[in-house]
Parts: structure tokens; sequence; C-alpha cells
């Protein structure tokens, strides 16, 4: 009994001295670059770059949801001034924690007016996919701007 537990305490202080000698090999500034440069980063459910860049983009619209542990953001109908008679809904949904195109998904709904009824229209797929590199690209940019600001 009395090896086993000495023996138990020998490995775990072996094992404690391995990783403070790793600990030193390498600086703070290196290290906290490495891991503000991560496409993991998050505090939320989600990547945190996907889900500003998502908020931002969709800022200009009212929001009906916003689930930053489910990762889901859910507009309201928006109504463009310069197009009248026709609205859009949007739903964002980042499926990851890593900051990659697969990440993320678009959906959208629009309606357009005939008579006094709004009626289901089609929504192009160019217009998705703009708006997911849209997202993507402003995720992207986020992240560069906190590496360079360390």
């Amino acid at each position: 009994m009395i090896t086993r537990l000495s023996l138990r305490s020998a490995s775990r202080l072996i094992a404690i001295a391995a990783l403070g000698a790793l600990a030193a090999c390498s600086s703070g500034k290196e290290r906290a670059k490495a891991d503000i440069a991560a496409s993991r980063i998050t505090t939320i459910g989600v990547n945190s770059y996907l889900w500003r860049a998502s908020l931002d983009t969709l800022g200009f619209m009212p929001m009906l949801q916003t689930d930053s542990n489910g990762g889901v953001i859910v507009t309201d109908w928006y109504a463009n001034p310069n197009a009248a008679g026709e609205r859009m809904k949007l739903t964002v949904t980042i499926l990851d924690q890593d900051l990659r195109a697969d990440a993320l998904r678009v959906a959208a709904s629009r309606q357009v007016m005939q008579g006094n009824q709004w009626l289901d229209a089609p929504v192009k797929a160019a217009t998705v996919q703009k708006l997911e590199e849209i997202i993507l690209t402003k995720a992207r940019d986020l992240r560069r701007m906190a590496i360079s600001e360390n």
C-alpha cells in the first residue's frame, strides 16, 4: 500500500515538473498572441468572431431572437425603403466554435405585397450566398484586427 501511494505521488510530481518545463519553453507574449489568433476563441456557445460579424451585418434589421449559446439570430420582417412592396426575414445559424465557412448558415424568407396581402416569394440563391460571404469576411477582419492589436 505504501509503495503504491509513493509511486502515484512520484508520478504526479514528474507530470507537474514536465508541465512546468513545457510552460517555461515559450514566452507569455507568443502564447497570448497565438491564443487570440485562434479561430476558436469563444466565451459563448459559438465562435465569437462569427457571432459579432453576424450581429454587425444584420444590425439594421429588427431582431426577434438572439441566442449566443445556441448560435441563432432571427430577424423580424424588414422592408427596404427603396423596394416598396417587398420585405425580408433572415435566420443566421452558427453551427460551430471554429471560424470556418461551413460553420455559418443563412436562411432567408421573402414576401411581396399583392393587393393588400403579403405573399411568399422566392429568394435568389445569390442573395443568401452574398450575405454569408459578407459575414465571413467581416469575421475574418475582426480576427485580423484582434491579432494586430497584440
